[in-house]
């Protein structure tokens, strides 16, 4: 992760990798000791992200947590900045912030409940006070994050933006961890098989919240 900030916890979760995770295992925990950082690996049968995020969590004993794809790669002060704003305004539940993919940079929006009960704007990689963290809905196959922010923030919880472009994900093909499509895409006279799953995935999250 590359942090300045310390005392720092990695539990990394293998969700059935079958890219010779375990070979590197050895050297993840060595580079955890000469660095000071605790290293924990769980591995789990491919069960999907909100199952690794919640067997993450519950592994984890840190005050604060945060999700970090293994797509992403995080400026040094990313988590001493997100801490710093937890620590100074103890009514905020999670810090959230700009960020790249590949070229484009998403630099997000001020928190605004009523914003995000239309859409997304808060990125999984954001810091989270422990007490606030409710669990991710294992049945979901898509919006697994939306779903979680709207769960934190329609039980009255605030997030907090810090207006800089704070970590990047890498691009690795449209079958990777992450990924994006341009706006012109939706609006396409026909409907691309993506398009098609994101609108009943978007369907599924407005039926649970009863969203208009």
């Amino acid at each position: 992760m590359g942090q300045f900030y310390r005392p720092l916890e990695v539990i990394i979760v293998n969700d059935g990798s079958t890219d010779g995770f375990e070979e590197i295992v050895p050297n993840l925990t060595q580079i955890g000791r000469i660095n000071g950082v605790d290293v924990k690996i769980l591995n789990q049968a491919n069960f999907g992200a909100p199952k690794a995020r919640n067997e993450g969590f519950l592994a984890s004993r840190g005050e604060c947590v945060i999700f970090w794809d293994a797509d992403t790669i995080g400026h040094p002060q990313m988590l001493s900045k997100m801490v710093k704003i937890l620590e100074q305004k103890p009514e905020i539940s999670f810090v959230y912030s700009g960020f790249k993919f590949g070229w484009k940079k998403f630099r997000n929006c001020a928190f605004d409940p009523e914003k995000l009960k239309k859409f997304n704007y808060v990125d999984i990689t954001s810091l989270i006070r422990r007490k606030d963290f409710v669990p991710f809905d294992e049945s979901l196959k898509k919006f697994q994050d939306w779903d979680f922010w709207l769960g934190l923030t329609l039980s009255g919880k605030k997030g907090e933006w810090i207006d800089e472009i704070l970590y990047q994900k890498i691009v690795r093909g449209r079958k990777g961890i992450s990924f994006w499509l341009p706006k012109f895409v939706y609006k396409l006279p026909w409907k691309t098989e993506e398009v098609k799953k994101y609108e009943e995935a978007k369907k599924i999250i407005f039926k649970k919240y009863h969203l208009d």
